[in-house]
């Protein structure tokens, strides 16, 4: 067994929010671990849309440099009706954007985020990875943690934080509270060169078609170099007891056939062959006991609607780390004053994806009364996500 270093955490899952916690814990003087379940590390994905309060911490942790070539900033946050492909409503993300929330808005590869951080991760010697670690159980001794592995092993550290995402067996440890909740979301996704976008109007910006139990989000990635693409569609099938056949090529087709014949072009953009039903979590407290805590998606997983779970995670393994260098020694009390911090926020994101999906997704009295007040809504307006765009105060 690799023993204990009082100045060592062990972080389960090696995705976006374990390499993160690695880089945020380095900067604050503890070494970790980051123990990985998959045979290497890598991110399963497409495109993440970085809000200022996500651009902020990874300006902090070191990495935008090598991020910002993969990157597009983007120039308007756009919502249009799929059914008529009228303009609803749009944010600016220009100067003004800037000034009040300290950061552009930016959309990236999954891969390039998670490459970044991970390349910054090996170049720090307080930082070990390790990979076809797939934890079983583990024990808090009150001075340390063991956690024991599929393959025999077991390592020692301070503290463990449960990175390990949707499914967390950490989780599954330290709440219980079973699987997470289907909600009967189906997305496609696809990644395509530009030039086989027609409509190029927007290439600069990020836009989302909402319709009735669907929508559609397309922006640049890679630099600008492709097109990002993604329809979504509450599946009637899946809401019926369908739970075998649901979200098809057929349901996704027949769900689009009421928008406008630009929107229903578009879904020849995303991949017919695979799709992904989203899954999020009823909030929860109490995702730390005495040394052990969550992280990201472990702790609070949301639905897409607010384009905020990567950020969450980058913004929990920034916090983290804050409160173990603030705490010294007494690791529990860093954990337990990281979860107070985090958790109305964290929880927050959750519970307003949920009602942003409604709002894209609404048909009948209700798509007309969102039209109605939204063309009420002028560009300076941000009121709906000043209060995550501004963020988190960055640690000292």
């Amino acid at each position: 067994m690799s023993r204990a270093n009082d100045r060592e955490i062990l972080i389960i899952g090696g995705g976006i929010g374990g390499v993160a916690a690695a880089l945020a814990l380095a900067k604050c003087g503890w070494r970790s671990r980051v123990l990985e379940k998959a045979p290497e590390f890598g991110e399963i994905g497409y495109g993440i849309q970085q809000g200022p309060n996500a651009y902020r911490m990874l300006d902090w942790l070191g990495v935008m440099q090598a991020i910002e070539p993969h990157a597009v900033f983007t120039r308007n946050l756009i919502l249009i009706d799929a059914l008529t492909d009228r303009e609803l409503t749009r944010i600016p993300c220009g100067d003004a954007f800037r000034r009040r929330y300290g950061a552009p808005y930016t959309v990236v590869h999954r891969r390039d985020l998670h490459g970044a951080l991970l390349d910054a991760c090996r170049q720090r010697d307080e930082i070990s990875l390790h990979t076809s670690k797939e934890l079983v159980d583990f024990t808090d001794r009150g001075t340390s943690v063991v956690a024991r592995f599929a393959d025999g092993s077991e390592f020692e550290g301070a503290a463990l934080v449960g990175a390990d995402g949707l499914r967390s067996r950490a989780r599954e440890i330290v709440i219980g509270d079973g699987p997470p909740r289907p909600a009967g979301h189906v997305t496609y996704r696809g990644v395509v060169p530009l030039d086989q976008v027609r409509d190029q109007a927007h290439f600069d910006d990020m836009v989302i078609w909402a319709g009735p139990n669907l929508h559609f989000v397309q922006y640049r990635l890679r630099g600008g170099t492709v097109m990002n693409n993604v329809a979504t569609i509450v599946s009637r099938k899946f809401a019926q007891g369908e739970r075998d056949n649901y979200g098809g090529p057929d349901e996704l087709m027949e769900a689009f056939a009421r928008t406008t014949p630009h929107v229903q072009e578009m879904l020849s953009c995303v991949g017919k062959d695979k799709n992904w039903l989203l899954h999020d979590r009823d909030p929860l407290p109490g995702w730390t006991r005495g040394n052990v805590t969550l992280l990201g998606d472990a702790a609070h997983p949301t639905l897409q609607y607010i384009a905020q779970g990567a950020c969450m995670a980058i913004e929990d393994a920034v916090v983290l780390a804050a409160k173990l260098r603030e705490a010294g020694q007494d690791v529990g009390a860093a954990l337990a004053a990281y979860e107070q911090e985090r958790y109305l926020r964290a929880i927050r994101v959750p519970i307003t994806a949920r009602i942003f999906g409604s709002i894209l997704h609404c048909d009948g009295g209700a798509r007309d009364l969102r039209n109605h007040l939204l063309a009420q809504r002028t560009p300076e307006t941000t009121w709906e996500v000043d209060w995550l765009y501004k963020g988190i105060e960055l640690p000292r």
